[in-house]
């Protein structure tokens, strides 16, 4: 099988092409044979996405879910022993993608500048966020650098798979939900239109639901730009009103209350809140800080809330466990084994357990709503449409009924 490489020598020396191998590890091993560190391994022919996926070629932007494949082939090169300042121009001279190569250019400068490199990454604005340059610092002062690298490519690969798992829960329900409502739409206005002079030539009352679904049809031939937009202006309200604190407050307290979909949310938050502080508590952050930094990652607002409760709880001197705890938010086997790890000393440990646990249970999860959400999307749908063709055939009974 064909696969495309690129590797490092010790000396920095880039390596790049196309070579035969039976699969990635072979590869890999042969790459190792020859004195080189292995970058980047990928089928030849498919997406040719530059160092591991940083980018599309000449986009304008570094993408966020690219910064953990940067932080991983930095990490590896770190390992290898490079320095930090020749890491950072190897990967610049991999990659032809124009986001990539300005960021690591500009990270790159800051270093040579004398800069610290937590310090370049908060340079760059929005790019990384405040639980990347915190654990970095950390990593940098203890100087564990590239194994404080390698924790945060692990971290980030594991919280992008979570949100793929919940964006699979979602995106099948909406394309059903998407082709359903297309379906009435089209049949309300292009199929039913077609009765309606006939119906108007027989001059009797027609039945109610005929009459219903008639008026409909007639909405959405004469009407269907005002229906266009009041959809998109309901779409702005609610987008401009989660804007405000109060309506997101409202909203994710009862977010979390929903048939099915609530326990999802509880547990993608249990998985997101455990994973990130037992990665900042190996990394080296002590417990207040690191739940300060955990409370900006969790993205309901809820879930926030007991967390800083929980952090102003630690710094009266007791522990956080408690009022965890007491609110009762989080999922009960995941605040037992917290309380079990804050009192044995091994809270970072049973974190990662506790994040383990839910990552199967969201999988376990959007499996059992996608089994329960397949069948009922598709009944629904199935009643809809045979509801409006049924109120036709109805009218053309009675109107055959009526010419014998």
């Amino acid at each position: 099988m064909l696969f495309s490489y690129k590797a490092v020598r010790p000396n920095g020396e880039s390596l790049e092409g196309e070579r035969d191998a039976p699969d990635e590890q072979a590869l890999v091993r042969q790459l190792q044979a020859e004195g080189a560190i292995p970058i980047q391994i990928r089928p030849a022919g498919g997406l040719r996405a530059l160092l591991g996926g940083l980018g599309r070629p000449k986009t304008k932007r570094f993408a966020a879910e690219h910064v953990a494949v940067l932080t991983r082939e930095l990490a590896t090169l770190l390992s290898a022993g490079l320095t930090l300042d020749r890491s950072l121009q190897v990967l610049h001279d991999l990659t032809r993608d124009d986001a990539a190569r300005r960021l690591l250019n500009s990270l790159r400068e800051n270093i040579q500048a004398g800069n610290a490199f937590a310090a370049a990454l908060e340079a760059e604005g929005n790019t990384f966020s405040r639980l990347y340059i915190n654990m970095v610092r950390a990593g940098e002062s203890g100087g564990v650098l590239e194994a404080v690298l390698e924790r945060l490519a692990d971290y980030l690969e594991r919280s992008a798979q979570l949100r793929e798992k919940v964006r699979s829960a979602l995106t099948y329900p909406l394309i059903l939900l998407t082709v359903a409502g297309l379906s009435i739409v089209l049949l309300l206005a292009f199929v039913v239109p077609q009765f309606s002079q006939m119906f108007a030539d027989m001059g009797e009352t027609l039945p109610l639901p005929t009459r219903i679904v008639i008026a409909a049809g007639e909405l959405f031939r004469s009407y269907w730009w005002a229906l266009v937009a009041a959809v998109t202006l309901l779409v702005a309200l609610v987008h401009s009103g989660m804007q405000r604190p109060k309506v997101r407050d409202w909203w994710d307290r009862r977010a979390l209350r929903l048939p099915l979909f609530g326990d999802l949310l509880v547990k993608v938050e249990a998985a997101r809140f455990a994973r990130t502080l037992s990665t900042l508590l190996e990394n080296g952050l002590p417990l207040l800080g690191a739940l300060t930094l955990v409370k900006d990652v969790v993205e309901n607002r809820r879930v926030a809330e007991t967390i800083d409760v929980a952090a102003q709880h630690l710094k009266r001197g007791k522990g956080f466990a408690e009022p965890l705890i007491r609110d009762g938010i989080l999922p009960d086997l995941a605040l037992q084994m917290i309380k079990v790890g804050e009192e044995s000393g091994q809270l970072d440990t049973m974190l990662g357990k506790v994040a383990d646990v839910y990552d199967r249970e969201v999988a376990s999860t959007v499996q059992r709503l996608l089994t329960l959400l397949e069948p009922a999307l598709i009944v629904g749908l199935g009643v809809l449409v045979a509801g409006i063709i049924i109120s036709i055939l109805v009218a053309i009974m009675q109107a055959n009924q009526l010419a014998f």
